[in-house]
């Protein structure tokens, strides 16, 4: 059983923020192709747009892993079960609900860079604004991981 309540840690961080991401990067990319229908020369400036909801689920990815290097063919107690699901759960929900909020700048970006081309830039700027809180869910979720 505590095998299971630790596994559920690694599950859902990996799990939650690869969801967000890919509805992120889902919205994100359906707006740049909109975009791109019409002016496929601004590919380059909204590839970046599209992708940068992603790294909500490498985040994730990252915790998921660290998070079986430390309870792989370790004997869990209780507590330390626990302690390995929670420190799964801040980069779970910071990288789903920002993955997602994340894609919904980034297509508004790309609606940006359709008209205002020279503009892009401040788009990103806009997006990193919205990263910076999946950059926080990482830190705390790396900051609890268990020492076992």
């Amino acid at each position: 059983m505590n095998q299971l309540i630790a596994y559920m840690g690694v599950a859902l961080s990996v799990a939650l923020a690869g969801i967000g991401s890919a509805i992120g990067i889902g919205a994100a990319a359906q707006a740049s192709a909109g975009v791109m229908s019409v002016d496929p020369k601004k590919f380059g400036k909204l590839l970046l747009l599209s992708a940068l909801p992603g790294t909500q689920g490498i985040y994730g990815f990252v915790v998921a892993f660290l998070l079986l290097g430390r309870i792989t063919g370790v004997e869990l107690d209780s507590a330390l079960a626990w302690h390995a699901f929670v420190a799964g759960l801040p980069i779970a929900l910071s990288g789903l609900l920002s993955g997602i909020h994340q894609g919904k700048v980034c297509a508004a970006g790309a609606m940006m860079t359709a008209k205002q081309p020279d503009d892009s830039a401040k788009s990103l700027i806009l997006a990193v604004f919205v990263e910076f809180y999946a950059i926080l869910g990482f830190l705390v979720s790396f900051l609890m991981l268990p020492s076992a």
